[in-house]
């Protein structure tokens, strides 16, 4: 079986929760069997394909954005070609030129889509690119969410009135590597331990702002780890409150995360828009024992992260609810060491690799099964 991912970004131009997940699917499928193709548009698409574990990601020009929606005119010719290659083609929403990439392309080929998010911040575009997005969802053999909370959640799913499936995002610890004992300690010695994470591109639906904010009611170190837009201005932000309990490590490799991570009390994700639609980084702080902070915008960070359980959900936007549970989580050890234990629980049982790979297998026999 030949399964050919559609996405407008991937590793290594960028790292992202939706690029972890195509990876995670694909390389979980691939131990079923399954052989992948990622294809995707890069600024430098040179190498134009690029073997990995996961299987071959197929690279084109990156033209031009609009919106921060990607297009690749002049591939057109190899996706039609990876489309001639593929048994099924698996899309990864929202990437409007997918959209037209798909209709242009002529695909025949039974198709699933991966609802990772409504489209949230182009409010004023989207009511141009509404009706060719509702024919591409209406045109797809199926459709899966992330999560069920974010299903029940979209107007854009309802009002397609199609039965729409649920997989959760899945990791493989396996593919993590072990974080020798020189990095930890090392990163110990320069950030300490016992403080609260956030991990993420520092975007405008990730909620910073507010968790700035509540530096300022606690006395907990803050550690922010990625890089983005708003960098220099958040940075600004931390300076003009005079905040010293507050430090930004801008990008750094994967081993030094999972180091920050094993070293924190909790991570923190204070999101506060759909735009969050799942949040990996949770997962990956679930799947080693931590609890987790995040706040309440009715996606899949619900799903992962359950009140009193696994962490804490606080109000969205509220710094004062978020400085109570970064302060409760740091006074008592007990209790931030049950809550972990409950998040690794709710990991093993619900959030796999092996879970989800096995899920989406099903989903393709039953699409080639459909056209027999």
């Amino acid at each position: 079986m030949k399964v050919l991912h559609v996405y407008r970004t991937y590793f290594p131009d960028t790292q992202g929760g939706v690029e972890e997940t195509v990876r995670q699917i694909s390389l979980g499928t691939t131990a079923l069997g399954v052989t992948n193709h990622i294809f995707t548009p890069s600024v430098d698409p040179r190498p134009s394909i690029i073997s990995g574990p996961e299987g071959e990601t197929h690279r084109v020009k990156l033209n031009f954005e609009i919106a921060s929606c990607g297009f690749c005119l002049t591939g057109i010719p190899a996706f039609k070609a990876q489309v001639d290659w593929a048994d099924i083609v698996h899309y990864h929403f929202p990437w409007p030129f997918a959209d037209a990439l798909h209709f242009l392309g002529s695909v025949s080929k039974p198709t699933l889509i991966t609802y990772h998010s409504d489209v949230i911040r182009q409010k004023k575009l989207l009511k141009l690119y509404a009706p060719l997005m509702k024919r591409f969802l209406r045109s797809a053999d199926r459709i899966v969410c992330t999560s069920p909370n974010y299903l029940a959640s979209s107007t854009v799913l309802a009002e397609l009135n199609q039965d729409c499936g649920v997989i959760p995002i899945g990791l493989n610890r396996d593919f993590y590597p072990a974080v020798p004992n020189q990095i930890l300690e090392a990163t110990r010695a320069e950030y300490g331990e016992g403080f609260f994470l956030f991990v993420g591109l520092l975007r405008y639906y990730k909620g910073l702002h507010t968790l700035i904010d509540a530096a300022r009611l606690t006395d907990q170190q803050i550690v922010i780890v990625g890089a983005g837009p708003l960098e220099a201005e958040l940075k600004g932000q931390v300076k003009s409150l005079g905040l010293t309990n507050v430090r930004f490590t801008g990008y750094i490799e994967d081993i030094q995360k999972l180091a920050l991570m094993k070293l924190a009390r909790s991570l923190v994700l204070a999101s506060n828009q759909r735009s969050e639609a799942f949040g990996v980084c949770l997962l990956e702080s679930a799947m080693l024992g931590k609890p987790m902070i995040t706040a309440e915008v009715g996606t899949g960070t619900s799903f992962v992260n359950q009140d009193q359980v696994t962490g804490y959900v606080v109000e969205s936007e509220n710094p004062v609810q978020l400085a109570v549970a970064i302060d409760k989580l740091a006074a008592d050890s007990t209790l931030a060491r049950r809550l972990g234990e409950g998040a690794l629980a709710r990991f093993e049982s619900l959030f796999t690799s092996q879970k989800m790979a096995q899920a989406y297998l099903q989903e393709y026999e039953a699409l080639l099964a459909g056209r027999q």
